[in-house]
């Protein structure tokens, strides 16, 4: 048996924040051919696409970070999302990996030939690699709405991730379409500057009061003297999401879910003053089923003088604005779709191939399927964090790309060896895993009768139904048996 390490070759799709954070742990852990292809021209991901008015991460910015990379200048409790991209260019920066980013190079084909990957992206062909880690993230396909008339407004009108930075809503009508955490952010920044406020709610939402507060130049101070508080905080916040909010959503925490209940239900009846703008604004789902809206100021906001809560359902956009069905033409200048991403699409349109001229789109018809939401049957050497049924609404998602990516690196280790070449897991394995999964599913609150982004096209719940304990345990290290191993 051999001990001479095997030099490997991996490419990274995507440069977003699990991108970035893949470049520098593969770098910590000796593996120096690593090669980064990104879509677009710049490195973040989400945050560099979203750059609306009041976007902020609902993830305290003490655990909205990188593990080896704590932050003792956040700006508040909840940090603003220029932020955020700051911090993970900042990262990005100091451990020196932006030269191994190929920007304006989106891979459109990956295909496992002779044992290895093949990749080619818009630039043309790009070699082949040893090993593919996806990195793509789940929010940067946008979902437009299919209204009748939208190409026909006359204003100004732009999805909430292409957001038209030349456009100026001081004065003019505005409308936004659709009342996710997207909405809500944007109705209390920009109320207060817009002659007219127009939100065109299809669904409403359960919100969650949450304080959003500045850091004082002594908290800084403090943070920045004691790096043992930052990571304190950073433990137990994590800890207050997964053991607590996680749980709570998959029915491991009867007890919490009744305080979130009770809270969200509380902040309705005393923070909207008007019965029947309450009973609009009143969800007929259960607390949690779709992802649940964190907002200190969104009733107060919704409640301006300027400020219309639209319910009529929209019949057709026009010219002049958005007719509704009680054929009220709603005038406006600007024209927001806050509807939304497709979170199920992952790495497609790119063609996938693998072993034995599989092609993912035919492996995933029924419905995206993998191995411990990190590999999956007949594609060797191909890890992917966020893969199908990872815990994209359960908890931090750093928290989630680093715990996915050292469950790899683990993979990877046999691999770095002369004594495999291809590992990839058991088709009989995957399949009880997700017979598991899906047993585990009807005890969620997502799957409890209402319409979200955690259902697939299929109508199957696509996020992690156990706990966060469960989670950090199973990625800690892989079953070597649920995998084949050449």
């Amino acid at each position: 048996m051999s001990t001479t390490a095997r030099h490997l070759r991996i490419a990274v799709i995507g440069a977003g924040a699990s991108g970035i954070m893949a470049l520098i742990k593969l770098r910590e852990a000796g593996y120096d051919d690593v090669v980064a292809f990104e879509k677009a021209g710049d490195l973040g991901g989400t945050w560099r696409d979203n750059r609306y008015p009041g976007l902020t991460c609902d993830v305290p910015s003490l655990a909205y970070r990188y593990s080896f990379a704590p932050n003792p200048n956040w700006s508040r409790v909840c940090a603003p999302g220029p932020e955020i991209l700051a911090y993970v260019r900042g990262v990005a920066e100091r451990h020196g990996v932006e030269g191994q980013i190929r920007y304006d190079s989106e891979v459109v084909r990956a295909e496992f030939s002779g044992g290895r990957w093949e990749i080619e992206t818009v630039q043309g062909a790009q070699g082949a690699f040893d090993v593919v880690i996806t990195a793509t993230g789940v929010l940067h396909h946008p979902v437009y709405p299919d209204i009748p008339g939208l190409a026909d407004f006359a204003g100004d009108c732009f999805h909430t991730s292409r957001w038209d930075q030349s456009v100026s809503l001081a004065g003019k009508r505005v409308g936004v379409i659709g009342t996710g955490s997207t909405a809500t952010q944007i109705t209390a920044a920009v109320v207060d500057e817009v002659a007219h406020y127009s939100l065109f709610q299809r669904t409403p939402q359960w919100i969650m009061p949450a304080p959003n507060p500045e850091y004082t130049e002594d908290q800084t101070a403090e943070f920045q003297a004691r790096p043992e508080l930052l990571e304190t905080e950073y433990k137990r916040l994590n800890d207050q999401q997964g053991v607590g909010f996680a749980d709570a959503v998959v029915g491991e925490s009867p007890e919490m879910y009744a305080k979130i209940d009770a809270f969200c239900r509380q902040n309705l009846a005393t923070g909207v003053r008007d019965p029947e703008l309450r009973r609009k604004l009143t969800p007929d789902y259960k607390v949690g089923c779709k992802r649940l809206i964190i907002s200190e100021n969104f009733y107060e906001a919704i409640q301006k003088p300027n400020a219309e809560l639209v319910t009529e359902t929209i019949q057709r956009i026009e010219a002049g604005g958005v007719r509704t069905a009680d054929g009220r033409l709603h005038e406006l200048d600007v024209l927001v779709l806050a509807t939304g991403f497709n979170t199920h699409q992952f790495f497609r349109p790119m063609t996938v191939t693998g072993r034995g001229g599989v092609a993912l789109a035919d492996a995933w018809a029924e419905r995206n399927e993998g191995y411990m939401c990190v590999v999956t049957p007949d594609f060797p050497n191909w890890f992917m964090i966020g893969g199908p049924n990872s815990p994209i609404g359960n908890f931090s998602w750093l928290v989630t790309a680093e715990n996915q990516l050292g469950y790899a690196m683990k993979l990877m280790d046999r691999l770095r060896s002369d004594n495999a070449r291809e590992i990839a897991p058991k088709p009989e394995a995957a399949r009880a895993f997700n017979e598991a999964l899906i047993a585990k599913l009807p005890d969620t609150v997502w799957a409890s009768g209402c319409k979200s982004w955690y259902i697939d096209g299929q109508g199957r719940v696509a996020s992690w139904p156990w706990t966060y304990e469960t989670f950090l345990k199973d990625m800690a290290e892989p079953v070597l048996e649920d995998f084949e191993i050449a």
